[in-house]
C-alpha cells in the first residue's frame, strides 16, 4: 500500500484542519488505518486509528473530543478532522496502515511521508 498524506499547514490556536491520506496499491479496505505524529525532539506518538469498517476507532487521550478519524473505502482515503487546535498539536502527522486496529506503531506495516501541521498565532 502506498500512502500519501496531505492537508497540513499553518493554523491559529483554536482553528481547524482536515488531513487526508490517499492509499493506492493493495486493497485499502483490508487495513486498519492510523494517524501518528512526531514533534521536534520528541518520539512519535499515536493519535487515532480506525478499523476497516469504520465501526471501531481509538483516540489518544490528548486529542479525544477534538479530533475525528474517518475513512471512505470507495475513495481509498482516510481523514483526520482536527478541531480546537493547540500549539502542542504542532508536529509532522503520518498516516499508516495495519492489519488490525491498534495503537501500537510497530504493528503498522505501511507509512505515508508525513504532512506538517503548525499551530501558532
Amino acid at each position: 500500500v502506498q500512502l500519501q498524506a496531505s492537508g497540513g499547514g499553518l493554523v491559529q490556536p483554536g482553528g481547524s484542519l482536515r488531513l487526508s491520506c490517499a492509499a493506492s496499491g493493495r486493497t485499502f479496505s483490508d487495513y486498519a488505518m492510523g494517524w501518528f505524529r512526531q514533534a521536534p525532539g520528541k518520539e512519535r506518538e499515536f493519535v487515532a486509528a480506525i478499523n476497516w469498517s469504520a465501526y471501531g476507532t481509538y483516540y489518544a487521550d490528548s486529542v479525544k473530543g477534538r479530533f475525528t478519524i474517518s475513512r471512505d473505502n470507495a475513495k481509498n482515503t482516510v481523514y483526520l478532522r482536527m478541531n480546537s487546535l493547540k500549539p502542542e498539536d504542532t508536529a509532522v502527522y503520518y498516516c499508516a496502515a495495519a492489519r488490525l486496529l491498534t495503537r501500537d506503531g510497530s504493528e503498522y506495516v505501511y507509512w505515508g511521508q508525513g504532512t506538517q501541521v503548525t499551530v501558532s498565532s
